[in-house]
C-alpha cells in the first residue's frame, strides 16, 4: 500500500499498520521509480529522555518509533498534518522524544562545516554585524592560515571582498571575540544539517537565524 500525502487533522491518509511498521522500519513503501513526495523527505529532531538532541531522523523512521511506542511527540507539524491508519492516527512530528534513555558515547572535535560555523556566529558577519553570506579565513589561506575553527568566521560578501588576502592588522580591524571550536553534542548534529526547523532551535541552544 502506498502512503498518500498527509492532510490536516480529520482527513484519511494511508499508513502501514502498527505491526508492519514495527517489523520492517527500514522498508520504503514507494515502488522503485516512483517520485518521492517532498513531505516524505523531511527530517524530525530526535531527543533523548533528557531533551538532549541526538539526531535528525527521516520522517518515516520517526513515525515507526511513535507507532511502536518508543517515542512521543514533543512538537507536531506547524501545519497540523496527521497520518491515519485503520486503527490509529499520528500527527506528523517536528520534534520527538525517546521513551527510554540511551547513552551517547563521547565524540571528539566537532567537524567544521558551513552550517555549524554560521550557527556559532549567529549568522552575522563578525566584522560589521550584517547577515553573513560566506566564510572568511582570519589569516588568509594565501598567508598560511589554516581552515580551522580558530581561523574561520562568518562574513558578509562586502567585508569578504574588502578584506581579500589582507590581515586584520593591515586593515586596522579587530574581532569582537576570538574564534573557537564549539563544544557540546548538539553541535555535531548542527554540523550535519543544511537547514533546521525553527521548532528545533530551543533544543539546539540556538536563537532563530
Amino acid at each position: 500500500m502506498h502512503d498518500r500525502i498527509p492532510t490536516p487533522t480529520g482527513a484519511a491518509t494511508g499508513l502501514a499498520s502498527r505491526a508492519a511498521l514495527c517489523r520492517a522500519p527500514a522498508q520504503h513503501c514507494a515502488q522503485s521509480g516512483d517520485p518521492v513526495p517532498p513531505w516524505r523527505k523531511r527530517r524530525v529532531l530526535l531527543l533523548n529522555t533528557t531533551f538532549e538532541p541526538l539526531t535528525a531522523l527521516p520522517l518515516r523512521r520517526a513515525i515507526v518509533l511513535l507507532v511502536c511506542g518508543k517515542a512521543e511527540v514533543v512538537h507536531g507539524d506547524s501545519a497540523g498534518m496527521t497520518l491515519h491508519s485503520a486503527t490509529s492516527s499520528h500527527e506528523v512530528p517536528s520534534v520527538i522524544r525517546l521513551s527510554n534513555f540511551v547513552r551517547v558515547p563521547y565524540r571528539g572535535r566537532v567537524p567544521l562545516t558551513r552550517s555549524a560555523l554560521m550557527h556559532r556566529d549567529g549568522h552575522r558577519c563578525v566584522y560589521c554585524g550584517v547577515r553573513a553570506e560566506t566564510i572568511d579565513h582570519v589569516v588568509p589561506r594565501s598567508r598560511g592560515g589554516p581552515h580551522a575553527w580558530e581561523n574561520c568566521v562568518a562574513c558578509c560578501t562586502k567585508c569578504n571582498h574588502r578584506k581579500a588576502d589582507k590581515t586584520l592588522s593591515e586593515l586596522g580591524w579587530q574581532l569582537p571575540v576570538a574564534p573557537h571550536a564549539p563544544r557540546g553534542r548538539h553541535w555535531r548534529l548542527i554540523a550535519g544539517l543544511s537547514e533546521t526547523d525553527p521548532l528545533w532551535l530551543p533544543y539546539l541552544g540556538e536563537s532563530a537565524a
